[in-house]
């Protein structure tokens, strides 16, 4: 087999099994992050002032990936970034907002939201080992999308392509996005990303609690679970008994 057709069936594959990388991200990182605590030590922040900040800007970074996230999905139509490889669904393409920055602003954004976990174990190491995994991870599956995109669209999408970087921003190439920003399709898509970021970031706080032998947990993100909680069960039923989240061609 060509090292094209390779590369392009091993983004497939690994596309449909992505959910695989947080998890694995988090299993060593709940190692790692146990190592912390139980030798701090080995972690030049650990028992210090400092390390309440530290973890902050681990949530910051994970909120920052969120956020272009968000900024992605709020203006795009329906049937595009789509999230299945069985069915490939480019209605059009997108070459606006994000889009005119960079070709997948969306594996950017991922990228933000696990870089803060993974600093969250205090390991240097972990933290490159992490970004090289994550880019020879999306690295495939941007190769197999880029595919099929340049299949359907052809000489379009090869000429945006030539002008916009893969996963480096360029921010002199800004296009103003054609559409409207839609809060109703973040709140149907991103609300439950939201909750697991904090879930993530309350359950490795928690972890930390239990090693120490302490009660007093970190009331920032418990209270934020317990709003988001409530935030997805409503939204659960607005979806489900009205239309006020819908919106035509989003």
């Amino acid at each position: 087999m060509a090292l094209q057709e390779e590369l392009e069936q091993q983004g497939v594959w690994l596309f449909r099994y992505r959910g695989v990388l947080p998890v694995l991200i988090l299993g060593i990182g709940m190692l790692l992050f146990l190592q912390t605590e139980l030798y701090p030590e080995t972690f030049f922040l650990k028992k210090t002032p400092y390390e309440i900040y530290y973890e902050m800007l681990c949530l910051v970074f994970s909120l920052f990936g969120l956020f272009l996230r968000i900024c992605v999905i709020g203006y795009v139509p329906k049937n595009t970034s789509g999230r299945t490889v069985k069915k490939k669904v480019a209605d059009s393409l997108n070459t606006t907002g994000m889009y005119s920055l960079v070709r997948h602003p969306l594996y950017v954004g991922n990228f933000f939201m696990w870089l803060g976990p993974a600093m969250l174990c205090g390991n240097f190491w972990f933290v490159v080992s992490f970004t090289l995994l994550y880019w020879v991870y999306y690295e495939r599956i941007m190769f197999s999308e880029e595919q099929f995109l340049r299949g359907k669209f052809g000489e379009t999408y090869l000429n945006w392509a030539e002008k916009i970087p893969a996963f480096v921003p360029d921010f002199k190439n800004f296009v103003k996005p054609n559409l409207t920003f839609s809060w109703k399709k973040v709140v149907r898509k991103e609300i439950n990303g939201l909750f697991l970021l904090f879930l993530v970031f309350f359950f490795f706080d928690y972890l930390g609690v239990l090693t120490k032998n302490e009660t007093a947990f970190n009331p920032f993100l418990f209270y934020s679970l317990i709003i988001l909680s409530v935030a997805i069960v409503v939204i659960k039923i607005i979806k489900k008994k009205t239309d006020l989240l819908k919106q035509e061609n989003r």
